[in-house]
């Protein structure tokens, strides 16, 4: 086994590309550390729905240059095996470690697979790259990021023609393609043939920006923003100057972009601590609200004054405030969510006499919805301009919970305030979650076999009135691994992530409330009823 282990590790090493990355296996093949060689070699990065993610470093199992030249070919296969081979594929990329190299081996492939290849002009939000799809007729389009995970990380994005992330059975094909290249010798890679684009492609995607506001809503609200270390400053700075909101007061430090996102352990809003340095600015600036970006700024989060501090929206509160919103503004088309965010949005819907679907988990599901008008999931994704960008947008989410905000500020009201009337009118919905990071992804397989062999019978003292195995598939859900309970008055979704090594929790509790007055009491009762959910579900899955 070492033998063969060592020579599959000097293989890699007569092909790589990267001094980087060769001189970090090289050491290793010196060192005889057959442990970390392992951990290289034991398999390959697969290719999957969210493209590639995964650590920097050297070997098959890694991110680097010789994992994605790979990848662009296998996509490049599978565009002429599907008559797209003289079409024109887009190149977008965030600021971290290696996605310049990433994004220039991807349009190098392309060139030399003889399809037409342009790279966006500097690190740009990933929402950029969805619009430049559509808007030049691209048959696909690639973004190099790892969003929000940790610095160490990077990953592979992949967008058909559409402009629309790669659903099945296009991930399975395009990973056959991958599988078949035998060397990378196989695969030409010119220094030169492909485009740089310019501005102009970000300009027409500012110029949309502008379609997502009323022509005469006011725009008085005030911000705070981070961009959490990424690429979002810039883009939305500009958009915000055109729509004619007072100028976002930046948390300085974390304007710029830096790939070791040295302020934040992880560079996620959702993550415990991320947001201390906008809400310490917000302190000293007290503006409306506190908006951040995840660094490819294609998620916004959203924080308010609560009393007498600050704090975090979840992101079915905003997904809920966006719908209302553009109910409000007379919106029609079909709202759509993932089956674990919400169903606040369905009642909403429902009672605007909207149509209202239920996906997957992705916006890759939420995008493809036939009419859609809006999209939203729980884990702060928003698609407000489904025509222009066909994935979440955490830039034109940031301008439309903004200009919500001015709306309700002329009316001497706050976000706050239209949540307690959505939830008299409709029930107050709360939701959490209970996610479990794990080193060994086999307690996962566990927990998820010991559910379906045993599934709760109630939770929190409500009875589970129907449990679905969502790996079956249904009518409306094409097969998917999760299971969902549906309780009397509850809801539970659990399933594996599909880019973190967590086991994830998704909760609902719906109470009633009549008035005002007993919105007190309803949310002591949701948060007793979603300790004590969380507390019986741990216990059945055993983690």
């Amino acid at each position: 086994m070492h033998d063969d282990l060592i020579a599959r590790a000097k293989a890699w090493l007569a092909e790589d590309p990267d001094q980087d990355t060769r001189d970090e296996l090289a050491k290793l093949i010196d060192a005889g550390d057959t442990a970390e060689l392992t951990a290289r070699f034991s398999g390959t990065l697969q290719f999957g729905t969210a493209g590639l993610r995964g650590e920097l470093g050297a070997g098959p199992l890694r991110m680097n240059r010789s994992v994605v030249i790979r990848a662009a070919a296998g996509l490049a296969a599978y565009l002429k095996k599907q008559g797209r081979g003289d079409g024109l594929v887009v190149v977008g990329y965030d600021a971290r470690h290696k996605s310049a190299d990433f994004a220039r081996d991807t349009a190098a492939v392309m060139t030399g697979a003889g399809l037409r290849a342009a790279v966006l002009p500097r690190p740009l939000p990933t929402p950029v790259l969805a619009f430049a799809i559509r808007h030049l007729g691209a048959v696909a389009g690639v973004e190099v990021t790892a969003s929000h995970n940790p610095p160490r990380d990077n990953g592979y994005k992949v967008y058909l023609g559409d402009g629309s992330q790669i659903v099945p059975p296009a991930d399975a094909e395009i990973a056959a393609e991958i599988d078949a290249i035998a060397s990378l010798h196989d695969v030409p890679r010119p220094d030169s043939g492909w485009e740089i684009l310019d501005d102009s492609v970000l300009d027409a995607y500012l110029a949309r920006t502008d379609a997502v506001l009323s022509p005469d809503s006011p725009r008085t609200a005030r911000t705070v923003y981070t961009a959490m270390h990424g690429v979002g400053k810039d883009v939305l700075l500009a958009a915000f100057a055109r729509a004619g909101f007072p100028e976002p007061v930046l948390v300085a430090e974390q304007a710029e972009p830096d790939p070791d996102f040295p302020t934040v352990a992880f560079p996620n809003p959702e993550e415990p601590g991320a947001m201390d340095l906008a809400f310490a600015r917000a302190r000293t600036t007290d503006p409306d609200l506190v908006i951040a970006n995840d660094p490819d700024a294609d998620r916004c989060a959203v924080a308010v004054r609560d009393g007498a501090d600050w704090r975090m929206l979840r992101g079915d509160e905003v997904g809920a405030l966006l719908g209302a919103h553009l109910v409000n503004r007379g919106a029609r088309g079909t709202f759509a969510e993932s089956i674990v965010s919400s169903s606040l949005l369905g009642r909403i819907a429902g009672k605007a006499g909207l149509p209202y679907e239920e996906t997957l988990t992705g916006f890759k599901w939420i995008a493809r919805v036939d009419g859609l008008r809006y999209g939203y999931e729980e884990a702060l994704g928003y698609c407000v301009d489904p025509e222009g960008v066909r994935d979440k947008d955490g830039i034109t989410a940031a301008l439309l919970i903004t200009e919500l905000a001015s709306v309700l500020k002329e009316e001497g009201r706050t976000l706050l305030d239209l949540l307690d009337d959505l939830a008299v009118e409709h029930g107050l919905h709360a939701t959490d979650q209970l996610s479990v990071r794990v080193q060994d992804l086999s307690l996962i397989a566990d927990a998820m076999r010991r559910l379906r062999e045993r599934p709760p019978a109630e939770l929190a003292g409500l009875p589970v009135v129907r449990a679905d195995d969502l790996s079956l598939g249904s009518e409306s859900l094409p097969p998917t691994d999760g299971l969902r309970y549906t309780l009397d008055g509850a809801r539970v979704v659990v399933r594996p992530s599909g880019t973190e090594p967590k086991l994830k929790c998704y909760l609902e509790v719906v109470v009633p409330v009549s008035a005002p007055a007993g919105l007190p009491a309803a949310r002591a009762r949701a948060a007793d009823l979603l300790t004590a959910i969380k507390h019986d579900l741990s216990a059945a899955a055993g983690i």
